[in-house]
């Protein structure tokens, strides 16, 4: 009870103080009376008692931000280190008779497909046919041939000609032309054909061995002959017998052999 009249008194002292005004920071108590009311219903006076008003509450200060925790970085990670690994020795292979590499896998090679019947054939090529002692020699074929034939008959059976040049007679005046062809049968190296300016048959034929030698003329056809020295150091035979000339260099090669 008597903490009930303190709780009381208080409460009427702080009503006393608020119209007192709000700018003292002390109430002066020393010698007033608190009268409070009694539990029989009596106004009861505590003189002499000082009340002390409490102060008004401190602001409430701000809580603090609350700051993100901060993670750790993750230490960065290094790369393995490689590591040395020594390999057993490869044991020497087994002597085989196939000539396989033992570490090469064998492969088998599928047989080509015949040609489709869509495919036009592919006919061979047939050998060439040339008339009757042209394979034989064809530079003394040719010389039956003086008289007769012209550019147009030579065209036919020996193909282009590679090149030309102009048959000059003894005051260097133009007397024919002479066209060279590749010999078909491949016994000369090359064959001249001489074709007169006025009438346009062969005249002459000259023919240029691979290799001949001037005793290899003698063999063949004897010595039956005549010589006069021609330009660098070579030599012109004309045999008696047969209608053939040779020219020779200084070291006994043929150089061409002249038929008429």
């Amino acid at each position: 009870m008597k903490w009930l009249l303190i709780v009381s008194a208080v409460a009427l002292a702080g009503q006393v103080a608020a119209r007192a005004g709000a700018g003292a920071d002390r109430a002066d108590t020393s010698g007033g009376v608190v009268t409070l009311p009694s539990a029989a219903g009596r106004s009861e006076a505590i003189p002499g008692v000082v009340v002390t008003l409490p102060a008004p509450p401190a602001p409430i200060a701000a809580a603090p931000k609350a700051e993100p925790p901060k993670v750790a970085a993750a230490p960065k990670a290094e790369p393995p280190k490689p590591t040395e690994t020594t390999l057993p020795p490869i044991p020497p292979a087994a002597r085989s008779s196939s000539p396989t590499h033992p570490l090469v896998a064998e492969t088998t090679v599928q047989p080509i497909p015949p040609a489709s019947d869509n495919r036009p054939p592919v006919l061979p090529r047939a050998a060439p046919v040339y008339p009757a002692g042209f394979e034989d020699d064809s530079a003394v074929f040719c010389q039956t041939k003086i008289g007769h034939w012209t550019e147009a008959d030579a065209r036919a059976l020996l193909g282009e000609p590679s090149r030309q040049r102009l048959a000059l007679g003894e005051a260097k005046s133009e007397t024919g032309l002479i066209l060279a062809f590749a010999d078909p049968t491949g016994r000369y190296k090359e064959l001249e054909l001489d074709f007169a300016h006025q009438t346009g048959a062969l005249r002459g034929v000259f023919a240029y061995p691979w290799k001949m030698t001037w005793q290899e003329c003698r063999r063949l056809w004897g010595a039956r002959i005549t010589a006069r020295k021609a330009n660098q150091g070579r030599t012109f035979y004309s045999y008696l017998n047969r209608r053939l000339d040779v020219l020779v260099d200084p070291a006994g090669k043929v150089i061409s052999l002249g038929l008429y």
